[in-house]
């Protein structure tokens, strides 16, 4: 079957106001992948959870966002980007007011997956209308210097804002917010944004009912073995069911006609390592906001507000950072300013995995949060960058879902291999508190092997890469960078 490229509908763009409204967008579910952290005390004690069924508040939007991304992605393709970005506004705005009024603890669960389910819708389509509204080179770099800045800064200042509303108003008033933001959206959207040409095809409802199946499974087994254990009939069952069924989701992609999940877009080192060390950066970053807030507030005596205060250092080193990209790109390129980002986010995890009862703020969290601060400002545009590079017109969709996939299926999955590793520490301890250090010491050293992992992959995968495309013939640089804004001309 023969595609139509997804191009911008002719007319008159406004690339300011583009941008603004989708960097808004993105921000704002962004906001709620961590402005629940801040409030998980409050509401663990109001809707009575366990550790690990409280783990599941976040994981229900992670693991419903990162499912279905790929057939978020496919939608825009199809339907048109702009259209399927006001519908997946509209969806997170309506899901964020029935978390808002939650009464009970299923109600509130539910309700964060039909966020994710918004949000798998509003990701992609933001990331792909980026991609074709900015030409490769400067423009883009910046543009993209921006959505990664976003991606950091939504984490950090999610915090800061769940605290202050948790400590003053409610913790529910932190999704209240996001109904007017997003009807603003809406409202903005078909002003601005130019519509996308909808290409002929057909959905892979197979691929998506095995993505998002296969990766729940998979998280739902991890989790399980912190209460149950790993020889647990259900976390055995439940992990190789997860395998198996991504297992035929690779083999239903080779065979279907029009996949979500292209596997061609694999075939580049760059873009498949670009993936893995997404995966496995954010399933140390999701850990570190997780288990930090609870030590903030559960050892150091900090309230809600408080809390997303103490996180203020490392939201201005990131922000810092993250404007500075544009600039550090054309002169040392991605693969360096990838590597030191994940060698600077490694050193400041492993400094914070110290922790003990004694600790300062200062000392043992303040001054480790500025170098991953730092390290996630000049990381998440490189690996964003390498996510996408060299894609054509018709699969700006698919690697840009498989971008945000690789972004939320890894903080689900992080986050379920953190519980379920440090479930165990500190049992033995005197005190609660000593306990509680133990635990996320434990927790914050397993999220320190995971940036090892992504540093290792980076080095092996996507830095060769970058590099060896710099110098063949078969890929030519734009003007005005070095190896952050290249064109695949196989």
């Amino acid at each position: 079957m023969t595609h139509t490229a997804t191009r911008p509908v002719a007319g008159r763009i406004n690339s300011t106001a583009i941008l603004a409204i989708i960097l808004i967008s993105y921000f704002m579910i962004l906001l709620d992948n961590s402005i629940i952290f801040t409030g998980l005390p409050s509401i663990q004690s109001s809707m009575g959870y366990s550790a690990t069924g409280l783990s599941w508040v976040q994981d229900a939007y992670t693991l419903v966002f990162g499912g279905l991304l790929l057939l978020g992605a496919r939608l825009g393709d199809i339907f048109g980007r702009r259209r399927v970005f006001v519908a997946g506004l509209a969806i997170f705005a309506i899901a964020s007011f029935l978390v808002g009024v939650a009464s009970n603890g299923w109600w509130l669960i539910a309700a964060r997956a039909l966020q994710g389910v918004g949000a798998a819708v509003v990701a992609p389509a933001s990331l792909s209308l980026l991609t074709v509204s900015f030409p490769p080179g400067p423009e883009r770099t910046r543009a993209v210097a921006w959505y990664g800045a976003a991606a950091g800064i939504g984490a950090s200042l999610g915090l800061v804002i769940g605290g202050a509303l948790a400590d003053w108003v409610s913790w529910r008033a932190g999704f209240f917010i996001n109904v007017p933001i997003g009807i603003a959206m809406i409202v903005l959207a078909p002003r601005f944004i130019p519509e996308t040409q909808p290409s002929s095809g057909r959905f892979d409802v197979a691929g998506a009912v095995l993505a998002t199946l296969g990766m729940t499974a998979l998280v739902f087994g991890v989790v399980n073995s912190a209460e149950a254990g790993w020889t647990s009939p259900i976390t055995v069952s439940t992990l190789t069911a997860g395998a198996i069924l991504l297992i035929l989701l690779f083999l239903n992609e080779a065979r279907a006609e029009q996949p979500i999940m292209p596997l061609r877009l694999f075939r580049s080192r760059e873009r498949s390592g670009a993936y893995a060390a997404r995966m496995l950066y954010l399933g140390a970053m999701i850990g570190f906001f997780y288990f930090t807030t609870q030590l903030l507030q559960g050892v150091m005596g900090f309230s809600a507000f408080q809390a997303g205060i103490a996180f203020f250092p490392m939201t201005i080193v990131n922000f810092a950072v993250a404007m500075l990209i544009p600039r550090l790109t054309p002169r040392f390129g991605n693969s360096a300013i990838l590597s030191v980002g994940i060698a600077v986010t490694l050193a400041g995890m492993a400094w914070l995995s110290l922790v003990h009862p004694g600790s300062t703020y200062l000392t043992a969290i303040a001054l480790p949060m500025i170098l991953i601060g730092g390290g996630q400002g000049l990381a998440f545009a490189p690996l964003t960058s390498a996510g996408i590079s060299g894609v054509q017109a018709e699969d700006a969709g698919a690697a840009s879902g498989l971008v945000n996939t690789a972004h939320q299926l890894g903080s689900a999955l992080g986050l379920g291999i953190l519980v379920a590793v440090s479930a165990g520490a500190g049992s033995s301890a005197d005190d609660a508190t000593t306990a509680l250090t133990d635990h996320v010491s434990t927790a914050l050293t397993a999220g320190t092997a995971l940036f090892a992992a992504c540093l290792v992959i980076a080095l092996a995968l996507i830095i060769p890469a970058t590099r060896r495309r710099s110098t063949t013939k078969q890929f030519e640089p734009e003007k005005g960078s070095r190896d952050g804004a290249l064109v695949d001309r196989r």
